[in-house]
């Protein structure tokens, strides 16, 4: 009831509270009153409301079940549209219950004994209109049962039903056997005439014979005939019997036949007196009467004698005789000709004007189907031969064999059963699926996003190295541009050191400089170890440098030199001051 999807059908978009529900008994309530000839699914459609997935389920599934049942059925078209309107009150039944809706058996008793009327046809007659009197009370009880929200209304329809049906078959059952009783003897008796008419007819066909012979067949001698028929069967003894005294009878009537063998006429008309006396007793168990005889014998003796009795025809075109030849020649029947159609519904017509005929059964003796309806009634009589020709051309049909309303719902919900454990599967195995790919995906950004690290700290490590080649590019170009500073103010200190004379001053700077600059004069420049020797101005506090030392002590400034042209020192100035910039 919630696990079946169904495509094209108007499922919610999501799942919705209990509470929040619609109510749609009211409006099955009203397509039931109204007796409409629509599916539920549709009528669902019809509305602007959002049913929930068990409604929605519900009413597929009354649908399909009546649908299939009413298909099978074997119904009558009349009968189908008003069954069919019940789905309103199963989709209801349904949405509530579930399987509960069938809990009672009443309700499936009730809709299996719906067979019963397969035979029944819309004529007009009493038996019809009482069916449908019925239908019209189950308007009444299904309409209480949705007011009600029972199902004890129509469980109590149901009940009544049944026990109506119980009571009718049991009436139906009598009737029934003492028209099979009643019909095999009229059928025997029919038999009977029609041979015994036949043969008259075929005897006295075209004969001119004296009219006491003529009468003396169509009103004893008929009464024979018909008699062994009826008492013994056509293949009886007596009854060949009694045919060839009519064919003798007609034969000594007849001059055209007798007189070319007088001898033969004389030996049957001194023995055909008695033999007809004889059969007529063994036939009718009672004397010929005596008046009849002497006619008969009168002719004969007039016949024997050689006169020419006045003659007439035997039987002249506006006589009121019938007869019918076929039985002569018609088929021999058992009751086992009919075991492929006896008891089976047979219909004709399509639509609402379709009739229906029950195949009670084949009466053997005079070859004829005896049709009924569902009461039991006689509907009418059909040749053996006309039925096997209607049933071949098609203007006679069978029913097809019903189907009960039990069987077709335990098949559309073993169907559905399958379908939906079908759709489940495929449900599980599609969120498999999206799992699977959603961990697929999940790997693959995890790998994309690895990979996006690994590119990142890679152009990281490359940007770090490029700055790394930079700095390095930049401190040796810097240690490059130190040491051509330093070359160039060792040269420049050089060369001042150098320009200094004998007697020339420099200056000690110290570098915490709490105390007064040192001036020292140069006193000796050994040019050999290239080395000074500088005193103060009193010629004390003698100070030894190596040029290199000197040289060096003036491009840090802890040595000035005195006495040297500004533009030098002030070169040398430059010089010094970018040194330790560089350096800081």
């Amino acid at each position: 009831m919630s696990g079946i999807r169904v495509p094209d059908l108007p499922y919610p978009a999501s799942k919705r509270l209990a509470e929040s529900e619609p109510d749609w008994r009211p409006l099955l309530l009203s397509c039931w009153t109204e007796q409409r000839d629509e599916r539920v699914t549709r009528v669902l459609r019809s509305v602007d409301i959002e049913w929930t997935v068990r409604q929605v389920n519900a009413a597929y599934l009354s649908d399909r079940i009546m649908d299939v049942f009413l298909k099978t059925s074997g119904l009558h078209t009349t009968l189908v549209s008003r069954i069919a309107r019940l789905r309103f009150w199963l989709a209801w039944q349904l949405d509530l219950s579930g399987a509960e809706a069938f809990g009672s058996d009443v309700l499936l008793d009730w809709l299996d004994n719906l067979q019963e009327w397969r035979g029944w046809s819309d004529t007009g007659g009493r038996s019809s209109r009482l069916l449908l009197d019925q239908l019209d009370s189950l308007v009444v009880a299904v309409s209480a049962s949705f007011e009600a929200k029972s199902r004890e209304a129509l469980e109590t329809y149901c009940r009544q039903w049944l026990e109506d049906t119980q009571r009718r078959h049991d009436q139906v059952a009598r009737l029934r056997e003492r028209l099979f009783e009643t019909e095999q003897g009229a059928s025997r008796q029919r038999l009977a005439d029609q041979v015994a008419r036949a043969l008259i007819g075929r005897a006295l066909t075209g004969r001119q014979l004296p009219p006491s012979i003529t009468r003396f067949v169509r009103s004893h001698w008929y009464k024979v005939l018909k008699q062994s028929v009826w008492a013994d069967g056509v293949d009886s003894e007596v009854h060949r019997h009694a045919n060839k005294l009519l064919e003798w009878m007609v034969w000594v009537g007849d001059p055209d036949l007798s007189d070319g063998d007088r001898n033969r006429l004389y030996h049957v008309g001194e023995q055909l007196g008695d033999r007809i006396r004889d059969v007529w007793s063994r036939v009718l168990d009672q004397e010929l009467p005596e008046q009849s005889l002497h006619d008969i014998q009168s002719v004969i003796v007039a016949r024997i004698r050689g006169d020419v009795p006045e003659l007439v025809t035997a039987l002249s075109a506006g006589s009121d005789f019938s007869w019918d030849g076929s039985w002569l020649v018609a088929e021999t029947l058992s009751a086992n000709h009919a075991d492929d159609y006896a008891g089976r519904w047979f219909f004709a017509g399509e639509g609402t004007k379709e009739q229906r005929r029950f195949f009670f059964a084949l009466l053997p003796d005079s070859g004829e189907v005896l049709w009924t309806n569902g009461a039991g009634v006689k509907l009418g009589l059909q040749p053996w031969a006309e039925f096997k020709k209607a049933i071949q051309s098609g203007d006679i049909r069978p029913l097809p064999r019903p189907t009960a309303f039990g069987e077709v719902l335990s098949e559309a919900l073993e169907v559905l059963s399958k379908v939906c454990s079908r759709q489940q599967a495929q449900r599980e195995e599609a969120a498999r699926e999206a799992r699977a790919k959603a961990e697929a995906l999940r790997r693959e950004k995890e790998a994309a996003e690895r990979q996006r690290e690994k590119e990142e700290l890679a152009r990281q490590q490359a940007l770090v190295r490029a700055r790394e080649e930079a700095e390095r590019q930049r401190m040796a170009d810097e240690q490059a541009e130190q040491e051509r500073l330093q070359k160039e103010a060792e040269q420049l200190a050089e060369k001042q050191v150098e320009s200094i004379s004998l007697g020339g001053w420099i200056v000690l700077t110290e570098k915490d400089r709490q105390t007064d600059p040192v001036r020292l004069k140069l006193a000796v420049k050994i040019s050999a170890s290239r080395k000074y020797v500088f005193v103060d101005r009193l010629g004390l506090n003698r100070r030894e440098w190596l040029q290199d030392e000197l040289v060096a002590g003036v491009v840090n400034g802890s040595v000035r030199v005195l006495g040297s042209s500004a533009e030098f020192d002030d070169t040398l100035s430059r010089v010094v001051g970018r040194i330790r910039v560089g350096r800081n």
